[in-house]
């Protein structure tokens, strides 16, 4: 007779428990080679190892703790395995330099951020190339740039439920809550981002929103604003500026601005265009800027760059909603 090998340990401590009438275990790995579905980290160098061997479907859970240094992310999930790297609040990546990306996913699409905490960098979560990364309940401050900035066509990003404050400590007015494509640029197609019901400031170093020519298609929604912390300095005077194309702004709520709530401008031919406002509430009290409205199209064209401002967008203090010649409803 031939002797049939020996169940894995794993396969028999299954057998044993349908054998006393109870459930089958959710998986039972088919063999030690088999990566782990979850991977705890607490250290630094667990956690750049972590990163480094990321498979599809992969968990990297971080320990409460301060994780020091610049960490990235270069291998991609899928759209039926994301990867996801989620910690508290109390999980902070602190760079004590002040320089690099607190966190980079670069070509790392199809990631799920979740909980955790950015802080020191010069620039807090930034994703190059990766398309679907959605940042989820995330924490960003104290960084001496933007916050979170989605660039290199970063396509059908996320940011949700998160706060960003204390950006842009340089004070030179380049440091936003969230950066969507590139200045100069209409090459940078980090399109169909959506930014909701997260609260931004105080203390952001520019805009709370810069929506950049070139991406398209995204949404700002259910957000909180608060501009102390406007400069100026780079033409940041509102907590939103547009200059992509059919963006939709609804929602929102928005209070100290110097100048406008919220702006679009056509820095490029054709862009700044399409943008719809709906249900946004601003507060200008305060507001000492040369317009002071709620929304400022700055280079309107009923023919062809048309923006829609609808009539549940309401305004406090300030000279108006809209300027002259924009139809409201």
């Amino acid at each position: 007779m031939t002797k049939r090998p020996a169940a894995a340990p794993a396969v028999l401590a299954a057998l044993a428990v349908l054998a006393l009438g109870g459930a089958a275990p959710a998986a039972v790995a088919a063999d030690a080679a088999t990566p782990a579905a979850v991977v705890r980290v607490s250290t630094a160098e667990q956690l750049r190892s972590a990163l480094a061997a990321a498979v599809p479907g992969r968990t990297i859970q971080l320990a409460d703790g301060t994780y020091s240094g610049n960490f990235k992310a270069t291998v991609a999930g899928t759209a039926t395995a994301r990867i996801t790297l989620v910690g508290s609040a109390n999980a902070v990546l602190t760079t004590p330099t002040g320089g690099g990306y607190g966190l980079h996913l670069d070509g790392a699409s199809y990631w799920t951020v979740q909980g955790l905490t950015v802080t020191g960098a010069q620039k807090g979560i930034m994703a190059d190339a990766a398309n679907h990364v959605v940042l989820d309940g995330v924490t960003v401050h104290h960084t001496t740039m933007e916050g979170v900035h989605f660039r290199n066509s970063s396509a059908y990003g996320t940011l949700r439920d998160s706060r960003v404050h204390d950006t842009g400590l340089s004070r030179d007015g380049k440091g936003e809550g969230v950066y969507v494509g590139t200045a100069n640029t209409l090459s940078d197609h980090s399109d169909h981002v959506r930014i909701t019901g997260n609260t931004f400031g105080p203390n952001i170093g520019g805009e709370n929103v810069d929506l950049k020519e070139g991406t398209t298609g995204g949404l700002v929604s259910g957000n909180t604003f608060d501009g102390d912390g406007l400069t100026g300095r780079n033409y940041d005077d509102s907590w939103v500026d547009v200059k992509g194309n059919d963006y939709v702004i609804e929602n929102n709520t928005g209070r100290r601005t110097t100048d406008d709530g919220y702006q679009t401008h056509s820095v490029q031919p054709g862009w700044g265009c399409g943008t719809v406002f709906r249900g946004n509430r601003s507060d200008l009290t305060g507001a000492t800027g040369p317009d002071r409205y709620a929304i400022d199209v700055t280079d309107y064209d009923a023919a062809r760059c048309k923006v829609t401002i609808g009539a549940g967008n309401t305004v406090t203090g300030g000279r108006g909603l809209v300027n002259p010649g924009v139809p409201v409803g």
